[in-house]
């Protein structure tokens, strides 16, 4: 049977590095005292250390905020219109720089059959698919497939249908592309916990090649496991004032208490130690501290989402491939890796691989 590869991974985040900007903006939104001192010392624990925008701080005399877009505006906090429109400005500039990373020849450009999109952060039409197209110059009878609003795991998904997609067409090559622009949803509130979520979020974009060729990471299987009794932890609604996350400061609670029982079925029976690469969603370092405690890993087992989510905090679908980006970069032939994303339902979403 056909064993789908994933060739290549390139990855892109836009120039602005605002993680700090971001801290002291958010600490404008909450009250003097108590509360904000919380919100400061949650910020220097979250382990991330950079985090990349299209948002461009502007440097102010008097030190209060403003972009360049005038985006976020205290008290005139863009509608879902307009955050729209700047999605429509932005994904496609990401894109190309993903794409151009990627470095695809003429003749990959002309092998490319199918196109495949995520993303939970924004929509138009003709969309994403159609500027990947062109930007490449890719046959106009290419077959796109768009994977919207499924949040943090939807790379797996893509992944999944790029897996089955070449199992059943062995000469098919599969352009999968995760791009989220996650800042674009700041909402303006004085909930601690809601401005928290949003400092893990950052903008980021990663395509990769698949195809049938023994080279890379080869895919074995999926498996989602869904957490019972979870569902409201995480949400995802499309309101007035943009997309509305609610990200329950219960999630770690509860992937650890609930993924321990699991673990075997994860690496379908499989002992840990038989698994060498290990590429976890960086959801948040609790995120991170409760798979490792679940699954009983070793204390390095997840330095490579330690390492992205410190330097580029949560990006959304396009995480784990970053992640994976690292693991095939440093991956030796013949070891075993196991890739998980968690996302609404509470939903993890795991892929065993191999190194070709």
């Amino acid at each position: 049977m056909t064993t789908a590869h994933i060739h290549r991974i390139a990855t892109a985040v836009p120039p602005n590095d605002v993680h700090r900007p971001f801290v002291e903006f958010a600490e404008t939104m909450l009250p003097e005292g108590t509360t904000r001192s919380l919100f400061r010392r949650m910020a220097r624990m979250s382990a991330i250390e950079h985090r990349y925008s299209f948002v461009e701080p502007v440097e102010n005399g008097d030190k209060t905020w403003r972009d360049r877009e005038e985006l976020y505006v205290a008290g005139a906090f863009p509608t879902t219109a307009r955050r729209m429109e700047v999605f429509e400005k932005f994904a496609p500039r990401l894109a190309g720089n993903a794409l151009d990373r990627l470095a695809l020849s003429e003749e990959e450009r002309r092998g490319v059959t199918h196109v495949i999109v995520t993303s939970c952060t924004g929509l138009y039409a003709p969309g994403l698919d159609f500027d990947i197209v062109r930007h490449l110059g890719l046959s106009t009878s290419v077959e796109r497939t768009m994977i919207g609003f499924m949040g943090c795991y939807a790379a797996i998904n893509a992944l999944k249908a790029a897996h089955y997609i070449v199992r059943s067409e062995p000469r098919a090559k599969v352009l999968v592309m995760n791009l989220e622009l996650c800042t674009l949803h700041l909402q303006e509130t004085e909930d601690i916990e809601q401005l928290l979520s949003f400092l893990l979020f950052a903008d980021g974009c990663a395509a990769c090649l698949i195809g049938a060729e023994p080279q890379g990471l080869a895919i074995d299987s999926f498996l989602a496991v869904n957490l019972p009794q979870t569902s409201g932890l995480i949400t995802w609604k499309i309101r007035d004032g943009g997309f509305d996350m609610h990200l329950s400061g219960q999630v770690p609670t509860e992937i650890k208490r609930r993924l321990k029982g699991v673990s075997r079925e994860v690496t379908r029976g499989r002992e840990i130690a038989d698994v060498n690469l290990w590429a976890v969603h960086p959801g948040g370092r609790t995120v991170l501290d409760a798979v490792e405690h679940a699954m009983e890993l070793p204390e390095d087992a997840l330095r490579f989402s330690r390492s992205v989510l410190g330097r580029f905090g949560n990006m959304s679908s396009a995480t784990v491939m970053f992640v994976l980006a690292d693991v095939l970069a440093q991956a030796q032939s013949g070891q075993l890796g196991c890739a998980m994303s968690f996302g609404p339902g509470v939903t993890a979403e795991t892929m065993l691989f191999h190194a070709s």
